[in-house]
């Protein structure tokens, strides 16, 4: 079994991902952002998934700008009103243009108000658990069957230690990365058996992300890791290294 430690280590090999296609959510910035050029530098062809079309259209530019980069895909989605016919379309969509599916990282999130659970508006609360929870896992049902028919499929959640600890004033935010946490773990149990395709998840920890400046707005940004200083850990959950994960939970920046 691999530990977080083990990720930090990791040095990939140039092109390491040429031929993985590989679906990234909230792509137009913070660390979906970085994930899609970085993933893209090292072969993969990255299909960017988020709502504000011109971000989007920034980080395609960007990819195409990398020499051997492999040409990305642009599919526009708001998470927090996609139904699940969204989905199946998609589903449709991706299986007409590329066949299959490599990988999935659900990076794409909502913080919420961070505000006491009395305070709290149902309103909000259920903005949270669409983006964070349902639409994880509306999206990984209807794409499976792309999915299967990988040679080596990663499917990636992200975490967050309030996910695994829950702390006061973090709401519906703690509440559905928890339920991140059980939804992957309860697919990489009724995946076990197969041979192609795993599942696992990441607290990409304190990060330099709007999310992050949300969170906490008197941070000094500089304190904090960039995106970029992330990357060999989540390029080595969609390498073909990774045989030997499913069903954990990883920390970018574990404590020593």
């Amino acid at each position: 079994m691999l530990d977080s430690h083990t990720l930090t280590q990791y040095r990939p090999q140039a092109e390491s991902l040429r031929g993985h296609i590989i679906l990234i959510t909230g792509a137009g910035d913070g660390i979906g952002k970085s994930a899609a050029l970085n993933f893209a530098r090292y072969g993969a062809t990255i299909i960017l998934v988020g709502k504000t079309l011109a971000k989007l259209e920034v980080v395609y530019d960007a990819i195409e700008a990398i020499d051997n980069s492999a040409t990305p895909a642009i599919f526009p989605l708001n998470l927090e009103s996609a139904s699940e016919h969204d989905y199946t379309s998609m589903r449709d969509v991706l299986s007409k243009e590329f066949g299959h599916l490599d990988g999935i990282l659900h990076n794409a999130g909502e913080l919420g108000p961070r505000t006491p659970i009395e305070n709290y508006s149902a309103a909000a609360w259920q903005k949270v658990m669409q983006v964070n929870v349902t639409a994880p896992f509306l999206m990984t049902k209807a794409l499976l069957p792309l999915l299967k028919k990988s040679k080596h499929a990663r499917i990636v959640f992200t975490g967050s230690s309030v996910g695994i600890k829950a702390r006061a004033y973090w709401g519906a935010y703690a509440v559905s990365k928890a339920a991140t946490e059980n939804l992957m773990a309860l697919l990489a149990d009724e995946f076990e058996a197969s041979d192609n395709i795993v599942f696992n998840s990441i607290n990409p920890g304190g990060t330099r992300t709007s999310m992050r400046a949300a969170a906490y707005p008197a941070e000094d940004p500089s304190t904090v890791s960039h995106p970029d200083e992330l990357m060999n850990r989540y390029l080595f959950l969609f390498s073909k290294e990774n045989n030997a994960s499913n069903g954990q939970q990883f920390d970018a920046q574990p404590k020593n």
